[in-house]
């Protein structure tokens, strides 16, 4: 057991520790400490070695009281994972011992943002201001495309969009340009390089735009910079219309721009600590007893065409927004590449000042276009590809075999992947449960009693699991502990099945959802079709935050104001 002031104690000290909650996300949505990391257990063996890459790493575990951190501590254990214990209490004692409970998920990211708009006073527009600027400017000269438009003044206003492309497709801000962000201090200057033009920074809410707006701002532009107040969520409750599948993407960028990106940059990152670490460094980093975390920062594009061996695509503004998903451990070293257009100087000053250790890889270690004469040949193509326990030696079935046990009503499919996933594309008749739930007493009555079941996830890694929770492993006629026939793992999983020419079904179906969709927190920021009420107790929520950090006191956060 680990007490929670000794918890509380290496975060203040920010020493290692990773404090993971292996509730669904759902319930972990509902209240959780600022620190603590979703780390569902029904999908543990996938993220373990990915998010706690050093095998001694202290780790404390806290769950529900059915003894899921118990099961999660001697996972952890048989993957190699030598100094894992129980929260002391659990959350309960936590709360009772005057430790904070954050909702939400990415709460220090977001507590974060709300430290940084009071401290350093981000200047913030409401919808309806930007609304009526843009009406001023007009609509766009030089056809949809264009990203900014003149005004009868003279000026001029170009909205960036600071989400991931796909949040920004889904629902838009009219004319906005989407410009994620890590990438707002080398593009907008592309953008607006009028200085008497306003940009605009929106995001869902408020996370991002206030640091996008904040990163402008820290970095020079001379322009007039603003966030969204409230983001996409603040144009829907003033009543205003949202665009919806706009492709305006990222603008390219002059070598001149890039330069001056990198420099200043690294004028922000230098002012708050953050230093470049060379070639012989970087070798030497692993023999010093921390976890450290690689993040090639970049677009996902520019990563799958060349990066860095050993480091993970991690787009700058989706790091600093969610940190607690990329390095769960507090304390970690992180190393962050780029291709030294500044994006890795301006992520890493955001780290900084949220408490991290974090360093650059210098330029001769840069990616793309590096002085290194060898750098091409040193770059690793491809997505990532992130390392995983093999799985456990259980009873495969071909997509041939299953379709020809369903043609005879002779097994029942269950899917044991998130119910996102699920819902998006499953095999035809398949039933979806939590992984944790397989072995409840009633589960093969709520299956059905089927004379025969088989387990799917998307890769089938999950269900190999999932069996394997059941006692499998000793062939086909195996026990599978759920009260009903045999079990056996789809090869391949669900995506093999679709590969195999085989149809999908989506959507829900009757009596296919045979547990509570708990497993996916539904975010009011994310879609269409949200309850105003459920935004704006959101919003409520995040202004709340940073009296919750007064009251909390194990964040460690400093603001770098502006160098006016």
């Amino acid at each position: 057991m680990t007490t929670p002031a000794t918890v509380r104690d290496a975060l203040r000290a920010r020493t290692e520790i990773a404090l993971l909650d292996v509730r669904q996300e759902g319930p972990f949505a509902e209240g959780h400490p600022l620190f603590a990391a979703s780390f569902p257990l029904g999908r543990l063996e996938a993220l373990a070695y990915e998010r706690l890459p050093r095998r001694s790493v202290p780790v404390v575990v806290y769950g529900d009281t059915d003894g899921d951190a118990e099961a999660a501590v001697r996972r952890l254990r048989w993957l190699g994972y030598g100094n894992v214990s129980v929260l002391a209490g659990g959350l309960a004692g936590w709360a009772a011992a005057g430790g904070e409970l954050f909702r939400d998920v990415n709460a220090p990211s977001k507590a974060f943002g709300e430290l940084v708009a009071a401290t350093a006073v981000t200047p913030s527009l409401s919808a309806e201001e930007v609304a009526a600027m843009l009406r001023g400017a007009g609509s766009p000269g030089s056809g949809a495309g264009s990203p900014s438009s003149s005004s009868s003044s003279g000026g001029s206003v170009v909205v960036v969009d600071a989400r991931r492309f796909d949040e920004y497709a889904v629902m838009s801000i009219p004319t906005a340009t989407s410009v994620p962000g890590a990438e707002l201090v080398l593009r907008v200057p592309e953008l607006a390089p009028d200085p008497a033009t306003t940009v605009i920074v929106n995001c869902a809410g408020r996370t991002r735009s206030i640091i996008g707006t904040q990163s402008l701002i820290n970095a020079g532009l001379p322009n007039p910079v603003a966030a969204l107040r409230n983001g996409t969520i603040g144009w829907t409750l003033a009543g205003l219309e949202l665009d919806h599948g706009q492709a305006r993407g990222l603008p390219g960028v002059s070598a001149e721009t890039s330069r001056q990106a990198e420099a200043t940059a690294w004028g922000v990152a230098e002012r708050v600590g953050v230093r470049r670490v060379g070639a012989a460094e970087l070798r030497s980093l692993d023999d010093r007893g921390r976890t450290i975390y690689r993040f090639d920062v970049r677009t996902p594009q520019e990563y799958e065409s060349g990066h860095l061996p050993g480091f993970r695509p991690a787009p700058g503004g989706q790091l600093v927004q969610e940190t607690d998903w990329f390095a769960p451990v507090r304390g970690a070293l992180v190393v962050l590449a780029d291709d030294g257009a500044g994006r890795a100087a301006m992520t890493a000053s955001w780290l900084a000042q949220m408490g991290w250790d974090v360093v650059v890889a210098a330029a001769g270690e840069a990616v793309a276009g590096a002085a290194h004469p060898d750098a091409a040949r040193r770059l690793t193509p491809g997505a990532w590809l992130p390392d995983r326990p093999p799985t456990p030696d259980v009873p495969l079935a071909a997509p041939d075999v299953v379709a020809g046990w369903l043609r005879a009503g002779q097994a029942r499919v269950v899917d044991v992947d998130t119910s996102r996933r699920f819902l998006a594309g499953h095999v035809p008749g398949a039933a979806w449960a939590l992984r944790t739930e397989l072995r409840h007493p009633d589960f093969a009555d709520r299956l059905g009693r089927p004379e025969r079941v088989v387990l799917t996830s998307s890769d089938g890694y999950l269900a190999a699991w999932a069996a394997d929770d059941l006692g499998l492993g000793l062939g086909a006629d195996a026990s599978p502990g759920v009260g009903a026939g045999p079990v056996a793992v789809l090869a391949g999983g669900t995506e093999a099945w679709a590969r195999s020419g085989r149809t999908l079904a989506s959507g829900h179906i009757d009596g296919a959802m045979l547990s509570p969709a708990v497993d996916v927190y539904h975010r009011p920021y994310e879609g269409t079709g949200v309850d105003p009420a459920v935004m704006q107790a959101y919003l409520d929520w995040e202004h709340g935050l940073v009296a919750q950090l007064g009251r909390d006191g194990t964040h460690g956060f400093t603001v770098l104001l502006p160098d006016r």
